[in-house]
């Protein structure tokens, strides 16, 4: 699962400089319709994930949406095909 974890981080800053590079060339607008609210919601979830003591029973669950929302990114060259929930 961790690296499952960097690779969402890794992901998540990328995305974010894609994002600032479009909004630096054409203006805040250009990303008003973005997807990066929801990257924001995953990094977040990612990162309490991080923190989740063991013992917590939400664990599990968190985990399965972790590996669900991975794979919008299944067509990236570092996606990996065992992260599949």
């Amino acid at each position: 699962m961790d690296e499952l974890l960097r690779f969402f981080h890794a992901r998540y800053e990328a995305d974010n400089h894609a994002y600032a590079e479009v909004a630096y060339r054409f203006g805040g607008e250009a990303i008003l319709d973005s997807h990066l609210p929801m990257l924001d919601l995953v990094d977040m979830l990612a990162r309490e994930y991080e923190v989740m003591d063991p013992s917590d029973t939400r664990l599990a669950g968190l985990r399965y949406a972790l590996r669900v929302l991975a794979q919008s990114y299944a067509e990236h060259p570092d996606y990996r095909a065992e992260w599949r929930p």
